[in-house]
């Protein structure tokens, strides 16, 4: 069992940035590939992000590349995901995951869910 605990969510305005944090409990961090999915109000949640268990090879969805950046310190047992320029459509709860299957993007390839951190940006 992995517990995973997101933090650094807020209410932030366009352009802004935030750094999230997933912190996780237990030994073998460093074996999981790990990975951030959204969900707005009122749709499905969506892949973000995810990163390897050696944290070499980071996986982007297009709305995001080149403004959100994917990390880990296995050290710390604990994953982020810089967010920078920041946009009203990238308000959601931002959750991390284990990715316990071989598809980077695919919802049902993750467990061990966190509780979520909300983001809200602001026009």
């Amino acid at each position: 069992q992995v517990q995973l605990v997101e933090s650094g969510g807020g209410l932030v305005q366009a352009g802004g940035s935030l750094r999230l944090s997933c912190a996780a409990s237990g030994r073998t961090f460093s074996s999981y590939n790990m990975g951030w999915f959204r969900r707005a109000p009122g749709k499905d949640r969506e892949f973000v992000a995810a990163i390897d268990r050696s944290g070499v090879s980071a996986y982007y969805r297009d709305s995001v590349r080149g403004r959100f950046t994917v990390s880990r310190d296995n050290a710390k047992n604990t994953v982020y995901l810089q967010m920078n320029s920041l946009k009203p459509e990238d308000t959601a709860a931002y959750y991390c995951a284990v990715r316990w299957g071989s598809s980077v993007m695919t919802l049902t390839d993750y467990k061990y869910w966190g509780q979520g951190t909300q983001v809200t940006v602001s026009s």
